[in-house]
């Protein structure tokens, strides 16, 4: 049921948000002039997949978790885009394609591998990873792997269509400030 939910949201927010992602690709282009960010993640059963974002750091910045990004790197525009969160919105293509889901673990890079054996341990990884989840709303970042693996598994744990609802609908009224770019 909740995959069918994903496809919908992801059609209806790729169709309708069409005019703004246009205008979002656009401005990124004359801010960094590559305004797609692709990066391999670990997905569900830990298999790698890339993700696609909005560009929110200078092309060329280091690969890393956005708590050990140096701030630095952040264009203005792309703290628009982190604030508002709209650098998320490509992710609705994962989400159609099958990639992601729009409430689950937040998908973590490669090399993060404290973080990785944390969430297998847990049985994270027979989940798809989400756009949001229970530990975006609560404000736990990546910088805390034991406490982000145990999160996402009581997430699961307890995850059915109202709960579902109540992450996306908390999202998207600004709960949690997910994570953090480390400050200099």
């Amino acid at each position: 049921m909740i995959r069918l939910f994903d496809i919908a949201f992801a059609v209806l927010g790729l169709t309708l948000g069409m005019p703004v992602l246009a205008v979002l690709w656009l401005v990124g282009l004359w801010d960094t002039g590559s305004p797609l960010f692709r990066q391999q993640r670990v997905g569900r059963n830990q298999r790698p997949f890339v993700l696609v974002k909005f560009r929110t750091m200078r092309p060329g910045t280091a690969s890393v978790a956005t708590h050990l990004a140096d701030a630095a790197a952040i264009t203005p525009f792309g703290r628009f885009l982190r604030r508002s969160k709209l650098d998320e919105l490509p992710q609705l293509w994962n989400v159609l394609k099958g990639d992601m889901s729009l409430v689950g673990p937040r998908p973590c890079l490669l090399n993060q591998q404290e973080l990785i054996e944390e969430r297998a341990a847990r049985g994270v990884f027979a989940a798809r990873p989400g756009i949001t989840g229970l530990a975006q709303i609560s404000g736990i970042d990546m910088s805390i792997p034991r406490l982000l693996a145990e999160t996402d598994a009581r997430m699961l744990q307890g995850l059915g269509v109202p709960t579902y609802f109540s992450y996306i609908i908390k999202t998207l009224t600004g709960a949690g400030r997910g994570d953090r770019i480390r400050q200099e």
